[in-house]
């Protein structure tokens, strides 16, 4: 960051999935394997797109009233209400040996880095924001699993927060969700930068909550992002 500038920009948070996660395989890969071994042989192209069907139709994982481990064990039947219904889509006639253990399989794959990747030039973005003073934090619509991928992965610490929505009561677009990773970061009136993948979510979420947001898809990598941010801070002197 170019410390001689006098920046507005006093915080950037991230979406996480799509944006500093990506998926080692496809889901639709993952999910026909893991299948196999319980009696399900379906083609990974059609189980991909019905669970992006199902998905993108899913109501979001905000619990009002529930807490802690409550909260935990709704996101884990809101995911395996998904996955029954993902290969209710692909093929109605579909018969596992044993559901349960093969939602177990899926739901600790995804629970551990071994799963992820880090998108390309995200260390070097965090570790350039973390030089020049900058606070991050992190707003998803991902579950409880999201802090233990991050410290697998070994960027936890970069965060001084992480928002999702069993925990604050709100999912994106809402903008109470990003309000929550401001007062997180310990000003809920920071001028920030949300870097995101989705234009609903992200895009539009984030600028109606008064963030100035990044579509990921804009930069080569994300190892731009840094220079990237100067350039606006150029712009506003």
């Amino acid at each position: 960051m170019n410390s001689t500038t006098t920046t507005p920009v006093r915080a950037v948070l991230f979406d996480a999935t799509g944006t500093l996660l990506l998926f080692r395989e496809s889901v639709g890969e993952i999910y026909r394997a893991f299948a196999l071994e319980f009696g399900v042989d379906l083609p990974a192209t059609r189980i991909q797109e019905a669970f992006r069907r199902i998905l993108s139709r899913s109501e979001p994982m905000v619990f009002p009233g529930e807490t802690g481990e409550r909260c935990r064990s709704l996101e884990r039947q809101w995911w395996r209400h998904r996955v029954r219904s993902t290969f209710r889509a692909a093929d109605s006639t579909a018969r596992f040996t044993d559901f349960d253990a093969y939602f177990d399989r899926l739901w600790n794959h995804y629970a551990a880095g071994a799963a992820w990747r880090l998108a390309p030039g995200t260390r070097r973005a965090l570790g350039e924001l973390r030089a020049g003073g900058i606070p991050m934090a992190i707003v998803s619509n991902f579950d409880h699993r999201l802090p233990k991928i991050l410290e697998d992965l070994e960027i936890l610490e970069y965060f001084e927060t992480v928002a999702i929505p069993a925990e604050v009561g709100a999912a994106k677009p809402d903008r109470r969700i990003f309000e929550a990773a401001l007062e997180g970061l310990g000003d809920p009136s920071l001028r920030a930068i949300y870097v995101g993948d989705r234009a609903v979510e992200d895009v539009e979420g984030a600028r109606g909550a008064g963030l100035l947001p990044i579509q990921v898809q804009s930069l080569a990598t994300l190892a731009e992002l840094p220079a990237h941010i100067d350039a606006l801070e150029q712009e506003t002197e």
